[in-house]
């Protein structure tokens, strides 16, 4: 089914916004709680990933052989014409990745056109208060060396996406008139080069979303997608030969049609053929009705025909061991009732890290922005909450993070600064103290962060916090840096609550809900909700549990236990909730059938 034109316009358009989104008040579209399909996370594992990865049949290892599932999120920006990831108007890019890494995300596919090549400087990027204090000055290239060198100190991986030729728009080839095949395949080289040595970027998608009358196996070299990828992907591993060649599919093959770059059925009769051995691997992309319909959503056996869809286009690469498979984007809006049997399923499909460990499809959700206009994302219009349910769905399917990747020089980020205490307050300021960092080349300075915002630097081991609110709890954390830029671990955060008397009221209530209870486990959601006159800073949540229950496992906040006393307190990200507004928070516990608890919230 060739996509109406109305398809990815509405996602250009609205990601072709600027910094001035930043001015406006965000829109807050309440989405009712709801059971997610998934089941708790499953249990950290030994960090992998060391090195540079190959593959083994449908399966990824790295340098150790240990088997790796990417379990990730697409942040966009680099395409558009701000040619820079989004959301930098209104964070620090450190705490947008430390945020994914939270939630559990491992990977991050980065999109980018040949634009980024021309020594574009990116717009959009706001420096007030201190965030992105580092980017300043710095053309598209080397803010991105920035975002992956600091996605690999923290574990994180990155898969670089060739998205569009150009900022203007996605194209059906991948080539235009205005950048042709021999500028495509000398970017990609360009970028297999800039990034040699460094094991944070684990390889290319070397175009998105091929579609007609892009063909796969034709044998026209003109349109031939199956031979493009093999004339790109050779080139880039003749610079670079431990990468990763991610190719997608078409739209079309034998007359069926499928989501643009979701084709693969043409793989069976025409492998990608590569001069390096273990190096392919295959990738898809599948959406839901809030994109484009399709025939399958009506049928009327759906949601049960869903599998066999996905096997037919691109599933069965991986069912029959010929290569890995990786979802490099699916994603809905969630809003309709087909949407969300439909992201159940293929989440169900993918297969859950707890029962499969990494023998599983690989996968990047779209998206973290929430400025995607068919899809949202998984944070929300303040580019700060979190759509709890949005990512609840794919709790199952994530999986551990990675050890950190090299930059080819420094790699070692100092330890965590210890010791973080407050040392006085006033009404309109906090003092800080910490004890010294350690690196292997020296600690250079020190970051102070309030939340998520950046309160400003250090060169030795204490702070003050100028300019706050009277009668306000603030909670703050410390990063060590070095010369290389390597960017330690955040310190154990500490609170702190300014003199005298503050603006407004603030309260709290808290809501629970068990998601689903399978016997041996359970999951719930908790939602909090702001009753006072004035935003909050921090809450806090406790219960006692009725029985023996004990908490596996919490997100989007931290927790302690004692007995069955649980108190839970906000992430970095949702401290702040406006008058009346409210977030949450979610967990698994064992063992299941436990009563509703009663729950206490306070806020500060």
């Amino acid at each position: 089914m060739r996509h109406p034109p109305s398809f990815r316009v509405r996602r250009t358009l609205v990601a072709l916004l600027t910094a001035a989104l930043a001015a406006l008040v965000p829109l807050t579209v309440a989405v009712p709680a709801q059971a997610a399909a998934a089941s708790s996370p499953a249990p950290a594992a030994a960090a992998s990933g060391a090195g540079y990865w190959h593959t083994e049949g449908r399966r990824i290892l790295d340098a150790q052989n240990q088997p790796v599932r990417m379990a990730g999120i697409n942040w966009f920006g680099f395409e558009t014409s701000n040619y820079v990831a989004h959301g930098l108007w209104s964070r620090d890019y450190k705490s947008m990745i430390d945020q994914m890494k939270t939630l559990g995300y491992n990977t991050i596919r980065l999109p980018y056109s040949d634009d980024i090549f021309k020594g574009t400087q990116p717009n959009g990027i706001t420096y007030a208060n201190g965030l992105n204090s580092d980017l300043q000055g710095l053309n598209s290239l080397q803010v991105m060396d920035k975002i992956v060198g600091y996605a690999g100190s923290i574990g994180l991986k990155v898969v670089l996406d060739r998205h569009r030729p150009d900022s203007s728009a996605q194209s059906a080839l991948w080539y235009t008139s205005a950048v042709p095949e021999a500028t495509w395949i000398a970017d990609l080289k360009a970028l297999a080069t800039r990034y040699q040595g460094n094991t944070a970027v684990i390889g290319i998608d070397l175009h998105n979303e091929p579609h007609d009358p892009a063909c796969w196996g034709c044998g026209d070299t003109s349109t031939d997608w199956r031979l493009a990828a093999e004339r790109a992907g050779n080139a880039v591993l003749s610079v670079n030969p431990s990468l990763l060649i991610f190719v997608e599919g078409v739209q079309t093959v034998n007359g069926q049609s499928t989501w643009w770059g979701g084709n693969l059925a043409g793989v069976a009769a025409a492998p990608v053929r590569l001069s390096v051995a273990n190096r392919l691997v295959y990738s898809a992309h599948d959406y839901a009705t809030s994109v484009a319909q399709q025939p399958w959503f009506s049928d009327p056996s759906f949601p049960a025909n869903m599998p066999a869809v996905w096997d037919k286009y691109w599933g069965y690469i991986f069912k029959q061991n010929i290569a890995p498979v990786w979802l490099g984007e699916f994603g809905t809006t969630l809003q309709s009732t087909v949407d969300q049997k439909w992201l159940a399923a293929l989440v169900d499909y993918l297969r859950p890290t707890s029962t499969y460990g990494a023998d599983s499809f690989n996968w990047t959700f779209w998206s973290w922005n929430p400025n995607s206009g068919d899809t949202g994302g998984i944070l929300k219009d303040d580019w700060q909450t979190v759509d709890t349910v949005k990512d609840g769905y794919l709790a199952s399917i994530k999986a551990p993070g990675f050890t950190g990747g090299g930059t080819g020089g420094d790699s070692t980020a100092p330890s965590a600064p210890t010791g973080l205490a407050v040392t006085g307050s006033t009404a309109a300021s906090v003092s800080l103290s910490w004890k010294a960092s350690t690196d292997d080349t020296g600690v250079t300075g020190y970051d102070v962060y309030r939340g998520t915002a950046k309160a400003g630097e250090a060169t030795g081991t204490s702070f003050t916090d100028t300019g706050l609110t009277a009668g306000t709890r603030y909670d703050y954390t410390v990063r060590a840096r070095d010369a290389a830029g390597n960017t330690s671990a955040a310190s154990a955060s500490v609170s702190a609550t300014t003199t005298g008397t503050g603006g407004g009221s603030s309260g709290c209530t808290a809501t629970y809900k068990v998601s689903s209870d399978w016997g041996s486990g359970f999951n719930a959601d908790v939602t909090v909700t702001n009753t006072g006159s004035s935003t909050t800073r921090s809450w806090q949540v406790t219960w006692e549990w009725p029985g023996s229950q004990t908490i596996s496992a919490m997100w989007n906040a931290s927790y302690s236990q004692v007995g069955r006393t649980v108190t839970a307190n906000n992430a970095d990200h949702n401290g702040a909730i406006a008058a009346g507004a409210s977030t949450g928070f979610g967990f698994g516990a064992a063992p299941g059938g436990a009563g509703t608890p009663v729950l206490s919230c306070r806020a500060g």
